[in-house]
Parts: C-alpha cells; sequence; structure tokens
C-alpha cells in the first residue's frame, strides 16, 4: 500500500528492520522477527510493539524508504503485508521513476518529484470512505491493519478505531478497538498471546458504561452469554456514543428494516461513517427535545442570549436552526424554550450591531430579541432564506415587503397580518379546511354546558400566562408551564395545548388537506387492520356517550381507518383505539388524527405493533427506575416481572385504561408536555404511594386488588364532568367507595415534586441501554418456541438444534449486512409465524448447505444445491424456513440408506406443480439419470474407498440400463436389432473422473429412439443399489454432527468473504 511520504530516522531503525534490497533512490526493508528467522524473542517482541504502536508502517513486516545519495533523511513511501505485495511496488517503482530521477539536478527536486507521484497514486486509488474521514490518511493506515487482522468481507465498512484496554479476567490486554458497521472488532498481541475478538452487532444483549474498583471506567458489552469489558479510552464518551448508535442502527436495520430514506448519511451501509453516526445522533436529540417532525435535521447551532419579556432579563442558550423552524432553549434546557416556524415568521431586523443582536418578528404582535450572536448576519441571511422558501407562491411577488430592515415597517407589517388573517392563511400555504370531516371535538357536541363550566381562577392562570408568554405554535415554554400543567388544564383548551406541546400542530399546518385525501383513499378498504378496528370500534370508552352514537363511532372509525392506510407497518394494533377516542372528545377530527400520528411514531416509538417492544423498553426502564428510587419495595418484592405485566396497561394507554376518563386526561396532559417522562414518574408516585400495602401483600392477586382499589378511587375535582360519564376500566364497588379519594393533580404534583428531577436525556439514554436485552429477549423466546416445533420432526438433540438456529439466523443477517433492501430482509416479518420470521434465500441457502452437507462434492454443487431449494421450497415463494433447513440436513445426517436415497433421487426429478404422495417416483428422462449417477459419483470424493464405490455405481448404472434396454425392446419388436456400443458408457461417468474404472455399458443401436421417453423407478434403483454392500456402507455411515457444526461456525463467515470478494 502506497503511503502519505512521512520522514523518518533510521539512527536505532536498524535494530528492527532488516535492509533487502536497494539503490540510490529506494530502500525495501523486512521487519525483524518476520519471514527468515522470525521467530524467537525478536519476534515476539516486534508483534507487541507493533500493535501497540498507531501506524501502519510500524506494524506491515515490509517498507519502501525513499533517500537520495547526498541526503540522510528517509522518507517512507509503502508498505506491504506480504513480499510479493512489497515486490510489485517495487517493480513499479524501477520501471515509472528510476529512470526518470536521473533527469533532475537537485536532490530537492527528486524528492518533491516522488512525493508528488506517490500522493497521486494514493488519490487514484484512495477509496471515497476514505476521504470522507477526518484524517484520510491515518484513517487509511487503520483500515489496512483491520483487513489484516479480521479477514472480513471487503465490503465491511470500517468506521471508527480507538486505543483501549481489554480485560481477560484481571488482566488487561491493550490493544485495538475497530467499530465497523456490522461487527464489533478488538485485537491485540502481547509477547506471542495474540486476542482477537469478533461481534456482530445484533447479537449483543447489553451495551452500558459501567465503573467498579478495579475499573474506574469501562464500557460492558455482553454478548452470546459472554461479558466483555473495555477500558482506558481516550475519549470513553465519544465512543460509547458511536458503538450506541452502531447497534441501534443494527437493530433498527435488520430487526425493523428501517431504510433512513429521511437519512442519506445511514441509507448505506456501505458509506456509514462516524460524522455521519454524530449527525444522526445530534438529530434525533433536537427533534426529540422540540418535538418536531422526522424531516427536520439540526443545521446551524448559535449561542446567543434571549431577551425574556416576562421576566425582564436575558437568558443565555443556544439558537438550533432546522429547514423549517428556528428553535432556543436555555442553557439547562428547563429554564425556558421556544420553538418558531419559519412559516410563522414575518421579518428579520438587525437593530444594534454593537451587540451583534437581531429581532425576529412573528405573527401575533411579537417579536423575540436574540443578542450576542456570533455569526448574526450568517443567521439573518439564513433565516430570510428559510422564509422566502416557505413563502407561497401567490405572494412571490412581494417578497420583498416580508423582510423588514427596521422596527416601524416590521411593526406595521404584523399589524396588517393581523387586520388581515385571510392573507397569513394563504401566505403559509393552508388550504380551505371547510370540507373537512368533522370539525368539532365530540366534547363540545355532547357536553357543551360542561366545556363553559370551567374553575374560574384555572382559566384566569392560563389567560395570564398567555398574555405573558404567548399563545400559540411560538410561545414560551417555561417552568411555570409545566406548573399550570401539573395543575391541570382546562377543557376548552386541552386540544389546543396537546396539538402544540406534541408538536401535532406543525404537522397538520405543513400537510394541509392530508388528512382528507386518507379518508377517501382508505374509504371502503377492507384489510386485516379494518376488520380489527371494526372489531374494537364499540369498545372504546362505551360508556361516554360520545360513543354510543354514530357520530362518535364514525369518527374513530375514519380516523384509525386513515391512520392504517397512512402507516401499513403499524396499521392497527389494539389500545390504539381507547388512545384516538379520548384524543377526539378534546380535539377535532384531523387533530385528533395527528396526535395520533405524533404519539404513534415520535413520543411511543415501537409501541403500536405486534410485539409492543416499545412498551416492553419502558417496562425494563421501570423496573430500574424502582430499583432506584423505591430500595423498599425491592427488597420485599426481588422479582419485579410483576410489576411489568400489571404496568403494560399503564404505558400502553397512558392510565386511560385504569384511571377515570376525568382523571386520565390529567395524566395526557402531563404526557404531551413531558413525554414519557410524566407516565414514568407517575407509575413510581403510585407504587410508593401503597408501599405498605404491596409490602404486606402475600401474593401477586392481593397487590392487583391493592392497585385496582387505588385507581378506583382516584378522583379529578376540577373535572366538569357530571358523573355519569365518569368511567374506569375497573367499575366502581362498594369497597372502593368507601376507601379514601386521591385527588390526581395532588397525586401528579406529588409523582413531580419526588421524581422530577429525572432528565428526559437520562430516560433516552436507559431506553436504549433496555431496548437491546429486550429485543434479544424477544429473540430468544421466539428461538425457544421454533426448536419445540421442529424438535418433534427431526433427531437433533436440543443443544445441535440450538446451534442449527444460530447459524441459520446468523446467515439471514449476514446476507442483509451490506444492502438496504435485501430480498431477505425484506421477507423478514416479526408479525408471522414463529417459523416464517427468518428465511433464506437460495444463494444464502447454498452457502450454509454448503458448510454442513456430510459429503465432500467435487463437482456440480450449484446445481445439487439449486435442486435440494427447490425440492425444499415447497411453497415455491423463493425462501426456505428452518423447519425445512434442518428436516433435509435430518435426513442426510440420520435418516436411513432408503430415506437418504429417496432425497439425492427426488432432486433429479423435474418439478411437478402438485405432487401427491400417491404419485410415483420417476425419473422420466434418460439425460436426468445419467445426471443422478454423476451426483453418486461426486459424493465419494476423497473417500477411503472411492474406488470401489465408483466401480459399484458403474455396475448398477450398467445394470438398470440394460434392464431398461430389454423392456423397451419388448415393447417394441420391430426397432432395429444391430447391436453397437452406446455413447452412454462416455457419459456414465463423471468428466472429472475420466480415469477411473467402469464397466462396459453396450446397447443395440436406435434403441433410445428419441421420440419416445425413458423412465427409471425409484424401486428400480433402491434395489439395484441394495447389492452393492460398499454403497449401503457408505450411506449408512455414521456422520459426525457436532464436527459439522464446529465447522460451519469457523467458517461462516470466512465463506461469505469468499462469496464476496
Amino acid at each position: 500500500m502506497w503511503l502519505k511520504p512521512e520522514e523518518i530516522l533510521l539512527k536505532n531503525a536498524f535494530k528492527l528492520w532488516v535492509t533487502e534490497k536497494g539503490n540510490d533512490y529506494f530502500v525495501l526493508q523486512r521487519r525483524r522477527g518476520y519471514g527468515e528467522g522470525g521467530g524467537g524473542l525478536t519476534g515476539l517482541l516486534v508483534g507487541t510493539l507493533d500493535t501497540m504502536l498507531d501506524s501502519t508502517s510500524k506494524v506491515a513486516p515490509f517498507r519502501i524508504l525513499h533517500q537520495t545519495p547526498d541526503s540522510q533523511v528517509y522518507w517512507s513511501i509503502a508498505c506491504g503485508g506480504t513480499k510479493e505485495e512489497i515486490s510489485q511496488h517495487w517493480e513499479w517503482l524501477e520501471k515509472n521513476i528510476m529512470r526518470t530521477l536521473s533527469v533532475f539536478d537537485s536532490s530537492d527536486d527528486i524528492t518533491s518529484f516522488v512525493q508528488g507521484k506517490i500522493r497521486g497514486l494514493i488519490a487514484e486509488e484512495g477509496k471515497v470512505s476514505c476521504v470522507q474521514e477526518d484524517d484520510p490518511e491515518k484513517f487509511r493506515e487503520a483500515l489496512l491493519r483491520f483487513e489484516k487482522w479480521f479477514d472480513l468481507p471487503q465490503k465491511e465498512k470500517l468506521v471508527t478505531y480507538y486505543s483501549c484496554s481489554y480485560w481477560r479476567g484481571r488482566v488487561p490486554c491493550q490493544g485495538w478497538l475497530y467499530l465497523s458497521t456490522n461487527f464489533l472488532s478488538f485485537y491485540s498481541y502481547l509477547l506471542g498471546s495474540e486476542v482477537k475478538l469478533i461481534i456482530s452487532w445484533n447479537e449483543i444483549w447489553r451495551l452500558e458504561k459501567t465503573s467498579n474498583v478495579i475499573l474506574t471506567e469501562s464500557i460492558h458489552v455482553l454478548a452470546n452469554g459472554e461479558d466483555h469489558f473495555f477500558s482506558m479510552f481516550l475519549h470513553l464518551n465519544e465512543t460509547f456514543l458511536i458503538m450506541e448508535q452502531l447497534a441501534d442502527y443494527s437493530i433498527k436495520r435488520l430487526f425493523d428494516k428501517e431504510t433512513f430514506q429521511e437519512e442519506p448519511s445511514l441509507s448505506d451501509p456501505l458509506q456509514i461513517t462516524k460524522r455521519g453516526l454524530e449527525t444522526h445522533a445530534r438529530n434525533e436529540q433536537f427533534r426529540a427535545f422540540f418535538r418536531l417532525p422526522k424531516e427536520e435535521n439540526l443545521l446551524e447551532v448559535y449561542e446567543s442570549f434571549l431577551w425574556v419579556p416576562f421576566s425582564h432579563f436575558n437568558t443565555l442558550g443556544k439558537i438550533c436552526l432546522s429547514e423549517s423552524y428556528l428553535c432556543f432553549a436555555s442553557q439547562d434546557g428547563s429554564q425556558c424554550h421556544v420553538i418558531i416556524p419559519m412559516r410563522e415568521v414575518i421579518g428579520v431586523e438587525k437593530p444594534d450591531r454593537s451587540s451583534r443582536a437581531l429581532i425576529v418578528c412573528v405573527r401575533g404582535k411579537r417579536a423575540l430579541r436574540f443578542s450576542e450572536v456570533r455569526d448574526f448576519e450568517r443567521l439573518a441571511n439564513a433565516i430570510r432564506r428559510r422564509c422566502g422558501m416557505t413563502a407561497s407562491p401567490q405572494h412571490s411577488a412581494s417578497t420583498e415587503v416580508t423582510y423588514c430592515f427596521d422596527l416601524w415597517e416590521c411593526q406595521n407589517l404584523i399589524n396588517h397580518f393581523e387586520d388581515n388573517p385571510e392573507e397569513v392563511a394563504l401566505m403559509v400555504g393552508q388550504k380551505d379546511s371547510s370540507k373537512a370531516v368533522s370539525t368539532e371535538a365530540l366534547m363540545t357536541v355532547f357536553h357543551p354546558q360542561d366545556t363553559e363550566n370551567l374553575d374560574p381562577k384555572m382559566e384566569q392562570s392560563w389567560n395570564i400566562h398567555f398574555s405573558e408568554y404567548g399563545r400559540g405554535t411560538s410561545m414560551f415554554c417555561t417552568k411555570k408551564t409545566r406548573d399550570l400543567i401539573v395543575r391541570g388544564v382546562p377543557e376548552a383548551l386541552r386540544g389546543e395545548l396537546w396539538m402544540l406541546f406534541s408538536g401535532a400542530v406543525n404537522d397538520m399546518a405543513t400537510n394541509p388537506g392530508y388528512y382528507s385525501e386518507l379518508v377517501d383513499q382508505s374509504l371502503g378498504t377492507s384489510t386485516l387492520a379494518t376488520d380489527e378496528i371494526e372489531r374494537d370500534l364499540h369498545r372504546s370508552l362505551p360508556e361516554h356517550p360520545a360513543f354510543q352514537s354514530d357520530t362518535g363511532i364514525s369518527a374513530l372509525r375514519r380516523v384509525l381507518t386513515a391512520y392504517a392506510y397512512r402507516n401499513p407497518k403499524i396499521g392497527y394494533c389494539q389500545a390504539m383505539n381507547i388512545l384516538t377516542s379520548v384524543l377526539l372528545l378534546y380535539a377535532k377530527e384531523e387533530e385528533a388524527f395527528w396526535l395520533l400520528v405524533a404519539v404513534c411514531e415520535r413520543m411511543l416509538p415501537d409501541y403500536f405493533n405486534r410485539r409492543i417492544i416499545g412498551a416492553l423498553v419502558d417496562q425494563a426502564v421501570f423496573e430500574e427506575l424502582i430499583r432506584m428510587h423505591l430500595t423498599q419495595l425491592t427488597e420485599h418484592m426481588t422479582d419485579l416481572t410483576f410489576f411489568s405485566s400489571v404496568s403494560l396497561s399503564w404505558f400502553l394507554t397512558l392510565f386511560i385504561s385504569v384511571l377515570p376518563i376525568e382523571s386520565a386526561v390529567n395524566v395526557v396532559d402531563c404526557f404531551f408536555y413531558d413525554g414519557i417522562k410524566a407516565i414514568l414518574q407517575l407509575g413510581l408516585a403510585v407504587l410508593d404511594y401503597n408501599m405498605e400495602g404491596l409490602i404486606s401483600s402475600h401474593d401477586d392477586a392481593e397487590a392487583v386488588t391493592i392497585l385496582n382499589k387505588f385507581f378506583d378511587n382516584v378522583t379529578n375535582k376540577d373535572s366538569p364532568l357530571p358523573q355519569t360519564v365518569q368511567q374506569n376500566s375497573v367499575g366502581n364497588n362498594d369497597k372502593a367507595s368507601s376507601s379514601s379519594k386521591v385527588d390526581v393533580s395532588d397525586l401528579i404534583k406529588e409523582a413531580y415534586e419526588k421524581y422530577g428531577d429525572m432528565k428526559s436525556e437520562e430516560v433516552e439514554s436507559m431506553r436504549k441501554r433496555n431496548k437491546l436485552y429486550v429485543i434479544q429477549t424477544l429473540e430468544d423466546t421466539t428461538k425457544q418456541n421454533v426448536l419445540r416445533v421442529v424438535s418433534q420432526e427431526v433427531k437433533f438433540s436440543a443443544s445441535q438444534l440450538d446451534e442449527l438456529y444460530v447459524l441459520f439466523k446468523r446467515q439471514h443477517f449476514l446476507s442483509c449486512y451490506w444492502m438496504m433492501n435485501s430480498p431477505v430482509l425484506l421477507h423478514h416479518d416479526p408479525s408471522l409465524a414463529y417459523l416464517e420470521q427468518y428465511q433464506l434465500g437460495f444463494h444464502q441457502f447454498s452457502l450454509l448447505f454448503s458448510l454442513l452437507e456430510p459429503w465432500s462434492l467435487c463437482s456440480g454443487k450449484d446445481a445439487l444445491f439449486l435442486w435440494a431449494f427447490r425440492l425444499l421450497d415447497e411453497n415455491q415463494d423463493g425462501l426456505i424456513n428452518f423447519k425445512e433447513f434442518c428436516c433435509a440436513l435430518d435426513i442426510l445426517y440420520s435418516g436411513t440408506f432408503t430415506n437418504k436415497l429417496k432425497f439425492l433421487f427426488k432432486l433429479h426429478q423435474p418439478p411437478v406443480p402438485s405432487q401427491s404422495i400417491h404419485t410415483p417416483l420417476l425419473i422420466p428422462h434418460f439425460a436426468q439419470f445419467i445426471q443422478f449417477s454423476k451426483t453418486l459419483y461426486n459424493l465419494f470424493h476423497s473417500d477411503p474407498e472411492e474406488e470401489s464405490l465408483y466401480r459399484a455405481v458403474a455396475r448398477v448404472t450398467s445394470l438398470l440400463l440394460r434392464m431398461e434396454e430389454v423392456g423397451r425392446r419388448l415393447q417394441e419388436p420391430t426397432s432395429p436389432q444391430k447391436s453397437t456400443t452406446s455413447p452412454i458408457q462416455a457419459s456414465s461417468t463423471p468428466e472429472s473422473s475420466s480415469d477411473t474404472p467402469s464397466t462396459p455399458i453396450t446397447l443395440e443401436a436406435g434403441s433410445i429412439p428419441q421420440e419416445v421417453e425413458w423412465s427409471f423407478a425409484f424401486e428400480q434403483i433402491l434395489a439395484s443399489l441394495l447389492n452393492e454392500p460398499v454403497l449401503v456402507r457408505f450411506f449408512e455411515r455414521p456422520v459426525d454432527i457436532q464436527a459439522r457444526l464446529d465447522h460451519a461456525k469457523c467458517a461462516q463467515l470466512k465463506a461469505l468473504t469468499v462469496a464476496h470478494p
């Protein structure tokens, strides 16, 4: 490999290097410890040093240096892992460089020419992936080590690498950690002891930062039942972030089939870079904090002060700019944050250059003043440019008035839009929504008097808040906002605030008319999702009058059906009907749809699918929080799985299914403001409130009763709803009514006071950490179910079947590692039956089958594997499941002589569309019979009795052909009687075995008429082969199954490397 020219000193170099050849301008050297005399103490010391040092030129066994006769300075220009590789570089230098150097007069000119030529070669052969790195040359050197040490397929993309220690027991091994798209790899070489580790990201159960007495800070990886610890990182947090991103990327791509179309940096697994992963993590954090659509990406960040008018001071924070939003968050994130959609901006002004300030004017007679912005002119131009992009075509001619450059013009423009709201609607591209299906929240239709009976104090508090902090999309969100949410939201404002805090208001504003189009398109469709929706419509808040009428039921049907049509990956899942019913009570129909989108796709990811992974992950987080905050409860109840089963409905329905509706909506208020953190806090508060009862309970049933009684008695003193519509899932009873009542506002307040210091970033980190474990637990459950079914059909032991499943599943994923839209990956559906979740296409099948089949085939492998694949693919979908694969291996490993022969016989039968068990086993063509004979020959390659087996097959083939000829002559008495030697003899033995003895086969000339088909019955062939004891012994010889499995485990990845050069 050519290297970027680097100056080196040779004062002590000859202790480590030996000169092989040289001339006036170049020297080829070999590393001591390699090649001849490479063993002994020198080899150990040099090998250890090579692993520790961070330079490929020092690691590679061979190198080429450039020198000039009158200079003592040397430059490294090439290195190589083998003598052949470095010799090619040397020959190229002699042919292309040496003749040219004689024309130069100056040594400096010679060196400059050589360096320029080498840099040109590097640029030509440089990989695109290296160019994208911060230090292409250094990364290129690391890539050489990565390829040399781990021998992975060349398609595998190295993302980054770090120096660290890997702990084997209590002994650290210093080496290098390599993080690639699909693997975590580590290499160390210390005094003859080599440590090499390769772990697939999709096999990791846990990934977390830990610390103990020995390891102050380390990264713990649990994979395949083994714990691995890495420490002594220079940048541990950075390393962990990249590892976390790669593991999450693998899970989403391989298990969730996500294609990352909105993330160009992640859309191709062959082009993943460290920078791309860091950008993806930053974008995710940005969108999650500000509740923005998934299309938004963080483009620019500016540190600045924002003038907070209600507090009369400047707060320090950061301006975050995306394609369509200008966001600001104070330094700690909790003091205040504001989101300004570009569609709301009507002017940008730069009033004071000395303070580097700018004023952003928005609709609603409001202006935000940012100061001490380092590059405030660039920010102002960026905002103007994006506002121009979002302006409607109708107003493109008057765009110049949109950007005002003094405060007076800005104020006039604000007043103009306030007086002409219809122009505002046109400016932001909103369509007339009068054709919406339903324009009223169900609560205003069925309880109009209740929405008016608001608590005057609560209403007054919110009005004061709006006057100080603003109202609408650009409202300031502060600690006071959270305090008001905890106290409760007025019924009339609930839908508006839900839309605002969830970010759904932005989704709806940027997609006008989208919901109406979905309703029209989904109307009348019939799918599994629509059938399930119809079944659950009347189970959604049945006690509420809104859902006892066709108005509420129809609105619920339209919203759920439209969403199932929009997102077929989720479709419809139980609990969505309960959540949507509550949304429809307080929001208009279109608003309820966008709220459902925000919940399912942004706030509760992976909740609403067949495996409810998201809910299970949050249950695991909940268990972790119980151990942290409720130690008294964990000491009494060591097994916390009880709380997982009980709390599932809490998370899936946001407590709607367990609390009375008038109390549950207060919980939903908090959820839309604080996300899942609010649900976790409330769950802890519920357990804390019932601590004594839970500790004294004797079994799970008693604990469930305690919690149910508690939920029955949670009330809402501020609710205007009449008692007739107060509902809960358990039902009121006499015992519950006699118990003490708990106000939901007090309960929520207590949750925030005790557990409000929990940060959203910590919750997200716990989610990521537990997601790996939850998914692997589900995968393990799937495996156990599959093995239980398959074990009844085969003779493999439990451990052998387990190893086979691991090989089969790994082969499935290996086929998906280097492409985004792998056909096998597209067919992976967790909602399918257990046996159908992992399947192999022909290419993957042939690779794995070649590692496990019991015979050493010398030729014709591809054709034989193709026939086997077609035979096993009973439903002809081009895929083989685990049961079909195991049944085939079971026949070849443990089947009788007859079963094995029948399997081989069926491979050579032509495909039959529908074949019953009564269909006779025939080979109807002469050519297929000859191919069957060749297959038998190929099975005996390298067998100790190879010659005897060849002779036996030749005798059987000759006998069967004679028998067929006799039968044909009896059926055709007029056929010619002239005898000659048939050319069948030449084709009855494999081409590769021309020197193998065989019995001559003579047939009558013309006895193989082209218009008459041959046919050989399985019974004929079986009877003939049974007369050859050597053949019977060969097929009945026991197979060392464990040896085949061990061989496949070691060679599986290498086989793929050969297949993908």
